[in-house]
């Protein structure tokens, strides 16, 4: 006896239904298929010198809007070609506060090619901020060798909310510390589009944002805040929990006065006599030499750092002094300061305040230097009183008493707290929310990149690292589909160190973004003599135009054969 059978029509409608059900439970999983972003297209600029009146906005002013033609800019110390574009300056959201009576804006500038490629690039900056510097468009690495405007993006750049000339005092007003955590990225991103779309008759097919360290923050806070707006999010040696790294260079500063072997005029521990250069570059050698093979070439770059972490032994491999310091040998008070920062920050029961940092041959670097020994009492001390202590600690004194006399445990939990009219503490203005949870950014099918110098002193890769492994355990092992990162073996913040750090990180990301061709590497060159901003710290052994592959974590850059000069030697693997 043959079993019933349902009517053809019926069983093709059922059919259709399961896989309609399993499309449902499926589409906003893991695995769920991402949407094709399709690529920008280019446009003329119709509209330069009239676009303060066709651009306004409520609470905005243009102050100024001129055509500027094809030649250098000046940016730093440093001279930039610039295709001919429009340059519009201006402000928007001006107040007088009621808590420090200080005048508040945000300031920005937007360059506007004349040959445009479709896409809108937003420079996020550096530090605390402060200055409109000008919008060329960093692409990262160090000495880059073109800029998103040159590439034909229309790009803007702000001072986040407040003067430069204010240091960290603006933290006094509780809107202009949200200015600068995450909201002048939130209100200029709508207003630039708005202004793009005026210039050139339709708004960016396409947006991506970018910066490095505190520019890398705002990129990922963009990723969590305001995926809907970008389609492109460049992170470079991303200060993600600027507070917490900021308590730790207060840390640092405690551990170094320990064995600081001489005074300032004003009778503080020296920190810059903690270590010397030569002590720094023995401790430098001495890792090469213990990890330096461990890719399978002796090559001067580390490229496997987590396997190094696991080989190099600071109290092993480095020679105690058994008497003077004479940079043959460390002092086993500074071992164990040493090795204490690279453990890192801890509160005295022990809990950790601040991740780990790779112990990495760019430690002989002079960033490094100037950040573990110089910048406690001259940048985080001031961040740490007046931006990221709620409520302020001005009554303090400033500078290295203030590092100091930094409590870890009295002190250190007020970047989490909130009080009286600071709603918001440090740590939830200035962090990414759910930067592990990046459902909306991958549902939309933007994509996006992060690179990080292994050997940056102030903000860790090994932060970098745990936040990626986090990443990909909270989308099922396939964050890979929708973001990578890049360690950068040997580079200090951003750039300089022994490292290959000339590399355009922002070409991978449109490719990826627009082509759906994710990186599977990215080659980066050495900037030795001959360049055209030469790295100083490139060893002499090295050709000056060594090129290496950089590779997306967990993978490293492995010797196969042939030129170790070049970066085709090597895989990712």
């Amino acid at each position: 006896m043959r079993s019933a059978r349902p009517p053809r029509g019926g069983l093709r409608l059922g059919l259709l239904s399961l896989a309609s059900a399993l499309a449902a439970c499926t589409a906003s999983g893991p695995g769920a298929p991402m949407p094709q972003l399709s690529a920008a297209q280019p446009g003329p600029l119709l509209s330069c010198t009239d676009l303060a009146a066709k651009a306004a906005r409520p609470g905005t002013v243009y102050t100024s809007a001129v055509e500027v033609a094809a030649g250098p800019v000046t940016v730093g110390n440093a001279s930039i070609p610039a295709p001919a574009h429009c340059l519009v300056q201006g402000h928007m959201n001006e107040r007088l506060s009621t808590v420090d009576g200080q005048r508040y804006a945000i300031g920005f500038e937007l360059r506007l090619p004349r040959a445009w490629n479709g896409r809108f690039f937003y420079q996020a900056n550096g530090g605390l901020d402060g200055v409109v510097v000008p919008a060329m468009g960093g692409i990262g690495g160090g000495g880059p060798a073109s800029t998103a405007l040159q590439m034909g993006f229309a790009v803007i750049s702000s001072d986040a909310g407040h003067a430069g000339s204010m240091g960290p005092r603006f933290g006094l007003d509780p809107q202009a510390r949200q200015d600068y955590g995450y909201n002048a990225v939130a209100q200029l991103t709508p207003m630039a589009k708005h202004l793009i779309a005026q210039a050139y008759g339709r708004g960016p097919d396409r947006s991506y944002i970018g910066g490095c360290s505190n520019g890398g923050r705002h990129a990922m806070v963009a990723a969590a805040r305001s995926a809907a707006q970008y389609d492109g999010i460049l992170a470079g040696n991303p200060g993600f929990q600027l507070p917490k790294a900021a308590v730790a260079q207060l840390y640092g500063a405690q551990q170094y006065a320990k064995v600081a072997s001489a005074t300032t005029p004003t009778g503080q521990p020296d920190l810059q006599s903690a270590f010397t250069p030569a002590e720094l570059q023995l401790v430098a050698r001495r890792l090469v030499a213990r990890c330096d093979a461990l890719d399978g070439l002796a090559d001067g770059i580390v490229s496997d750092v987590k396997a190094c972490q696991a080989s190099f032994r600071l109290d092993a491999d480095v020679p105690t002094c058994s008497g003077a310091r004479d940079g043959s040998c460390l002092a086993p008070a500074q071992k164990t300061a040493l090795a204490n920062v690279f453990a890192g920050a801890r509160n005295t029961a022990g809990r950790a305040i601040y991740s780990s940092f790779p112990f990495d041959a760019g430690i002989a670097g002079a960033n490094w230097r100037e950040w573990k020994f110089a910048s406690p009492a001259t940048r985080d001390a001031g961040a740490v009183a007046f931006i990221f202590a709620t409520p302020p600690l001005a009554e303090r004194p400033g500078g290295l008493p203030f590092a100091l006399g930094f409590g870890m445990d009295r002190d250190a939990p007020l970047i989490e707290a909130t009080s009286g009219i600071y709603r918001e503490s440090a740590m939830a203005f200035m962090a990414p929310p759910e930067a592990t949870k990046l459902d909306a950014l991958r549902a939309r099918g933007a994509k996006m990149i992060v690179y990080h110098g292994t050997s940056d002193p102030v903000f860790s890769s090994d932060d970098t690292a745990a936040w990626y492994e986090r990443l990909q355990a909270n989308h099922g092992g396939k964050a890979s589909s929708f973001a990578r990162y890049f360690p950068v073996p040997g580079m200090n913040h951003c750039a300089g160190g022994p490292a290959t750090d000339q590399f355009d990180m922002l070409s991978a990301l449109v490719d990826w973004v627009e082509q759906g061709r994710a990186p599977q590497f990215v080659t980066a060159s050495a900037r030795g003599p001959g360049a055209a901003v030469p790295n100083a710290e490139i060893p002499a052994d090295w050709s000056p135009r060594r090129t290496r592959a950089l590779c997306p974590y967990p993978r490293v850059a492995v010797y196969t054969g042939g030129d170790p000069e070049i970066a085709s030697s090597f895989a990712c693997r």
